[in-house]
Formats: structure tokens, C-alpha cells, sequence
């Protein structure tokens, strides 16, 4: 079974009141340095993994791409991908992306924002995704920081007063499902290593051109919680090519 908690009527509720859900692109910390890897999109035929709302599909079709097909395993945010983000050169699909059948060599771009930690298995995904590439193509994806899904509960430790005491970093190579409490309700991703990550590429036909561990930009660090984002890394930036 596909790891599908956004159909779940509360969860979803609380995931539209998050920053990212109301404000967009700009209200997602790490989009300041996503953005810059990001490749031309003009004349670009794009996939998004794991779609959402559909903020990075807009973003392609507004900087020049010639077609955007956003996937995405839930109905909720591809009916709210359609009130919000729909332009002529996006088109939506609900689907599975581990079950996503496509043309080879039939996208120029593969983005994914968030997503690939609700994936069970890596390898075939990207294996998967190198046939939708040609040669040159771009993969960037972001995820959340191996140090920040290694223990599960991915809250931090508390005193008895409340106050942050540090952020638990365990079974960090038992690599796997997690139960993770995510606003609030339990949901399953699944913990794989930097090198799982970093490595999956190399040996599925991609070159790492980069890899970043965003910070909160200065302009959003005083928002609540941003501060203590600065005390572990939260997630992780991969830019790619085909080779």
C-alpha cells in the first residue's frame, strides 16, 4: 500500500494552515536555495514527483516550460493543484510515482519536493526516473536531512520546563520505516542514509552537480521555531544530470 496520509480529511486540514500551504513558494524555508538549482526551463518538458498544490509546476510554466505534468498519489491536493496552480501547460495526474509510466527520454526536467521520504523503495524509483530523462537531463529533488529522519520521532528533547534541549541522532545506518508525528497525527517515512541517497544516483546513471543543506533565510528566521532550525539540519538538496 502507497504511503497516502493528504486524502486523510484532518491531516489535510492541518497541512493546508502550514506556511508552505498559504503562502506558497515563499513561505517554504528552503525555496530560497532550491530555487537556485533549478535549470532554464524554457521549452523544458517537466515532471513533478509528488506534486502537491502544484506551487513548482506553476513556477516551471511561468518561467518558459513548454509542458508540466504534475503527479501526485492524492486527490486532495491535486483538486486544490487545480483551483490554485492551473494554467494551460500544466496538466495533473493522480498517480503513484513509483508506478508512474512514461516514455523514455520523454521529460527534459524531474523535480520532487518532499516526497521521496514517503517512498519505500529508492533504487527503482530512480532507475525509474533516469528513462524519463535523456542524456543532459535534470533531476532535483529535496527531502528531508537523513540526521533529521534517523531516530523517527523527529521532534526534539525537552527539560522539564519545556525548553528545547537537543535533537535526537539514532540508528542512523538501520535504514528503513519510521513512525514519525507529523502536525500532530502518525504518519510512515522511511530513513535512508546520505549515501543511500548520494550513491542511488551515481549508480543509476546520474552525475551530482550539486548538494546543498539549506538554512532558514535570514528573513524568515523570525518566525516560530525558525531560530531552532539552525541547530541540525532539516533537509536535503540534490541537483543532477543524466549522463
Amino acid at each position: 500500500m502507497r504511503e497516502n496520509k493528504y486524502d486523510d480529511a484532518a491531516f489535510f486540514q492541518k497541512y493546508s494552515q502550514m506556511d508552505r500551504s498559504r503562502e506558497g513558494l515563499d513561505g517554504a524555508g528552503e525555496w530560497s536555495e532550491l530555487q537556485k538549482l533549478l535549470p532554464d526551463f524554457s521549452g523544458k518538458r517537466v515532471l513533478d514527483l509528488g506534486c502537491g498544490y502544484g506551487w513548482h509546476c506553476r513556477y516551471a510554466a511561468e518561467h518558459g516550460a513548454s509542458q508540466v505534468l504534475g503527479v501526485d498519489i492524492s486527490y486532495r491536493m491535486l483538486e486544490r493543484a487545480r483551483e490554485i496552480n492551473e494554467t494551460p501547460v500544466i496538466v495533473y495526474r493522480r498517480a503513484a510515482m513509483e508506478d508512474l509510466v512514461l516514455p523514455d527520454a520523454s521529460c527534459d526536467v524531474v523535480l520532487s519536493s518532499l516526497a521521496f521520504h514517503y517512498v519505500r523503495d529508492f533504487e527503482p524509483l530512480v532507475a525509474r526516473i533516469r528513462r524519463f530523462l535523456p542524456t543532459g537531463g535534470t533531476f532535483v529533488f529535496s527531502v528531508e536531512h537523513p540526521v533529521f529522519t534517523a531516530h523517527g520521532s523527529q521532534d526534539w528533547y525537552y527539560d522539564q520546563a519545556g525548553n528545547i534541549l537537543h535533537f535526537p541522532v539514532d540508528n542512523y545506518y538501520y535504514e528503513g520505516p519510521r513512525e514519525a508525528t507529523f502536525l500532530g497525527e502518525k504518519v510512515i517515512k522511511y530513513h535512508r542514509t546520505l549515501t543511500t541517497y548520494l550513491g542511488t544516483l551515481l549508480q543509476n546513471g546520474f552525475a551530482l552537480r550539486q548538494v546543498v543543506e539549506p538554512q532558514p533565510p535570514a528573513h524568515m528566521l523570525n518566525r516560530p521555531g525558525m531560530r531552532d532550525e539552525m541547530r541540525r539540519p532539516m533537509m536535503l538538496l540534490v541537483a543532477a544530470e543524466a549522463v
